[in-house]
């Protein structure tokens, strides 16, 4: 994507960061916004039909506008990855996360009366724009807001690792590893800030993206 800033954006520090952001919102939205998941669209999908089955159709609606935000969300970030639209922006990497930096300081900043359900749509969205940018760690597909696929990687490499002995895998493991353990003590540092701390929890994710976008200034300045 950005040749000159390619080892930041497929590096297990940038990974390890954006898993504890996705952690962190899963948690806030669920604890914080009703129940409905910000990242996962997996859970939402199958509570919308299990709610629906139930003749819920008022909590089975909820569960509808974060599947949409998150579509688009996706086409926001496949915009911004358009040669013209990269081009301009010049840093589209950096762009998606100060989109989502902005974006969870503005939720922060909501005033009480506004439904949850409008701020998990917004969560949402910008997880969305993180997971679909984001896609590559090292060499190996994998994701920041859910943890399936990840542990899928991490399980097959752990026993390609154990039984041929394969270093590849050793090192696959591993990063994994850091990948998931991230996405657990965000969920775990974010359920607990949003029990005690409430809506503005969400600032210390939005200040996690803030050290995510440093590294990309840091690693330039090294020349990497």
């Amino acid at each position: 994507m950005e040749p000159m800033r390619r080892s930041t954006v497929v590096s297990v520090e940038l990974g390890a960061l954006l898993a504890v952001v996705g952690g962190f919102l899963d948690a806030y939205s669920v604890i914080g916004l009703g129940g409905v998941f910000a990242n996962a669209q997996t859970g939402n999908v199958v509570l919308l039909g299990v709610e629906a089955v139930r003749g819920n159709w008022g909590t089975a609606a909820r569960h509808i506008p974060p599947i949409v935000a998150f579509v688009i969300g996706v086409a926001v970030a496949e915009t911004l990855r358009r040669p013209r639209v990269a081009a301009a922006l010049r840093r589209p990497a950096r762009a998606a996360l100060v989109l989502e930096i902005l974006v969870l300081i503005v939720v922060g900043f909501l005033p009480a009366g506004v439904p949850g359900g409008v701020k998990v749509v917004v969560i949402a969205f910008v997880a969305s724009v993180q997971v679909s940018t984001f896609r590559t760690l090292i060499t190996w597909s994998y994701n920041t807001t859910m943890m399936t696929g990840n542990l899928r990687s991490f399980s097959q490499a752990l026993y390609l690792a154990i039984a041929d002995r394969d270093p590849d895998s050793a090192r696959k493991t591993r990063n994994f590893a850091v990948i998931i353990v991230g996405f657990i003590a965000g969920g775990l540092v974010g359920g607990w800030l949003t029990l005690h701390v409430g809506a503005h929890a969400i600032w210390v994710a939005a200040g996690v993206l803030v050290v995510a976008l440093g590294l990309f200034v840091v690693d330039e300045r090294r020349g990497a």
